[in-house]
């Protein structure tokens, strides 16, 4: 017996639909991996006045701290900012008890700065985009 299937592009699927597809992973990981909770880990950068000038936004699961975002105002680039961001963020993330970090990168924003700050290339795609390379790095966070 044959069952028929539809398959096709929905651009903005009902959020139930959207959902099913998530908790039907979602249940399939927790059977080969403890849940993931993933936990937001923000810290953000503001002046005197209370405007944001930059932070770094990310999460923890799994005992890794992932950095989805570190970015910095132009005019607040230079001063040890970006360090101090990241290393915050490191040290909340072993309080959560990670061992480890990843992130990404493109080669027009901050590779150097990432491995300056002890991070280790483990992956790459060129031409992400075209003419460009995306950079995967990770560090560990062992005391």
């Amino acid at each position: 017996m044959t069952t028929a299937y539809t398959i096709h592009f929905e651009p903005d699927p009902p959020e139930a639909d959207v959902r099913a597809v998530h908790d039907g992973l979602e249940a399939y990981n927790q059977g080969h991996a403890p849940p993931h909770a993933h936990t937001p880990l923000n810290v953000i950068v503001r002046d005197e006045a209370g405007r944001v000038l930059g932070g770094l936004l990310g999460s923890t699961f799994w005992g890794w701290l992932y950095v989805s975002i570190l970015w910095l105002y132009d005019a607040v680039r230079g001063q040890g900012l970006g360090t101090r961001l990241l290393a915050l963020a490191e040290d909340e993330a072993r309080r959560r008890g990670c061992h480890h970090a990843f992130l990404d990168t493109t080669s027009f924003q901050a590779r150097p700065f990432y491995e300056k700050c002890g991070y280790t290339l483990w992956g790459q795609l060129d031409d992400f985009p075209l003419g460009h390379s995306r950079y995967f790095l990770q560090k560990s966070l062992a005391p």
